[in-house]
């Protein structure tokens, strides 16, 4: 069993290598025990995630393509998206802690997690990694409504989120501008579910970094209606109303429990 749990140290000790290895002197990392390596390739890995994607996608949705995804009177002020940079990057640190905890349980066995998929096979894999989304979905999905219902919670943390609450406030960079614990909370159905269902490691690392592209994405206010997603249409009017689509990846949750607002249907009431 330790020769097996010794496949995850070496892979999260490569992952350090190239991330720490190519941006940093090896005398900053180097010295520091496993675990902060690992915190600190997250945080490395997690900022250059969030500033390239963030920055590209406004290039192209506010400037290359200017009024063809969003009106210009839509357009958040560059003010508006230097407060979401610097309210994410205030929360980075702690949020890099989790993957970094994630990995130090699954290092030392407390986790359902495998190494390769070849120890399960493809059909397995798949099952696993299905199971293991609808957790998150059903996990994140009450995470996120309970931040709402319980007011203090709200009032204490998810209320420095939900101050962009118009389209012209919104924007990619409001994907991750989050109070840490908020934050934090949000994404540890994706821990939870190592305990529940057996889990491919690459794969659970590749689904949290892959959280920052798709709050970029639900927060960049254009509808692009691929069913059954909870794209950015939907969260818009999450909002607006603050009461509807809590959802993450896709409607299925807020359909269930009877919370969904479609964004096709809004326009037509408008239009009424």
């Amino acid at each position: 069993m330790e020769k097996y749990l010794e496949l995850f140290v070496e892979e999260t000790s490569w992952y350090n290598d190239i991330v720490l290895g190519f941006f940093l002197p090896s005398s900053w990392w180097a010295p520091l025990p496993h675990f902060f390596r690992g915190w600190l390739r997250n945080f490395v890995g997690g900022t250059l995630l969030y500033l390239i994607t963030g920055f590209f996608w406004c290039f192209v949705i506010y400037y290359w393509k200017r009024n063809l995804y969003v009106p210009k009177d839509s357009i958040p002020s560059r003010r508006a998206m230097l407060l979401q940079i610097g309210v994410a990057m205030k929360a980075m640190p702690w949020y890099s802690a989790l993957p970094a905890l994630s990995e130090y349980m699954i290092e030392l066995g407390w986790t359902k997690c495998y190494s390769r998929i070849s120890d399960v096979g493809w059909i397995l894999y798949i099952f696993h990694l299905a199971i293991y989304l609808v957790i998150v979905e059903f996990g994140i999905y009450w995470m996120h409504r309970e931040l709402h219902d319980i007011k203090p919670l709200y009032k204490l943390l998810h209320a420095t989120h939900h101050i962009y609450n118009k389209q012209n406030t919104l924007s990619p960079f409001a994907g991750l501008a989050f109070h840490p614990l908020d934050g934090i909370l949000q994404a540890v159905p994706h821990v939870i579910a190592l305990f529940i269902v057996p889990m491919h490691f690459t794969s659970h690392i590749i689904l949290l970094f892959l959280e920052g592209i798709w709050t970029a994405n639900i927060h960049d206010c254009i509808h692009g209606k691929v069913w059954p997603l909870m794209g950015a249409g939907y969260h818009t009017i999450h909002h607006t109303t603050y009461r509807h689509n809590y959802g993450h990846y896709t409607i299925w949750m807020d359909w269930m429990f009877g919370t969904l607002r479609d964004p096709d249907e809004e326009v037509e009431a408008k239009k009424m």
